[in-house]
């Protein structure tokens, strides 16, 4: 790369200059020259202190990464014949995880004589959706699994 687009120490561009003299220039006022943008012609460089640029990026990355929730996936089991009382009480653990911020995967568990009747898990299925419509939308539809019927719901 014999010229670059230089940034001096305080900022201001100082336009295309050879690579020789950007290392010069640097060097006089006792900082580094580093590669900004390297991607564009001519590459960006500035002059600081590389050691203190470092550290900057570092602080940027920990503040970043304090500040992202992290989306986790709870779990509901439930059966195809639940009574009225037991799915208020998923319910209600549901709505909770919702206004956490998490995911809910709602997995019906088939057993026996069950498997003959998945219109009841869908039905089920179907009275979720509808419950929590206004608080969270379908992420993955019902789908059969083996002995299981699986439902993932995203906060809204």
């Amino acid at each position: 790369m014999p010229n670059v687009l230089l940034i001096d120490h305080t900022g201001e561009k100082s336009g295309v200059v050879p690579t020789a003299r950007a290392l010069e220039m640097a060097q006089a006022v006792g900082l580094d020259l580093v590669e900004v943008s390297p991607g564009t012609t001519p590459p960006v460089c500035k002059i600081l202190d590389f050691g203190k640029f470092k550290y900057q990026q570092q602080k940027k990355k920990a503040e970043a990464k304090k500040k992202q929730k992290v989306v986790d996936i709870k779990e509901i089991k439930m059966r195809p014949n639940i009574d009225d009382h037991d799915y208020e009480v998923k319910a209600k653990a549901m709505r909770r995880f919702f206004d956490e911020g998490d995911k809910v995967k709602v997995t019906l568990r088939f057993r026996g004589r069950e498997m003959a009747h998945q219109e009841l898990g869908m039905k089920l299925l179907d009275r979720v959706r509808t419950d929590f419509d206004e608080i969270a939308k379908v992420e993955q539809t019902p789908k059969l699994e083996g002995k299981q019927m699986m439902m993932v719901l995203a906060p809204r």
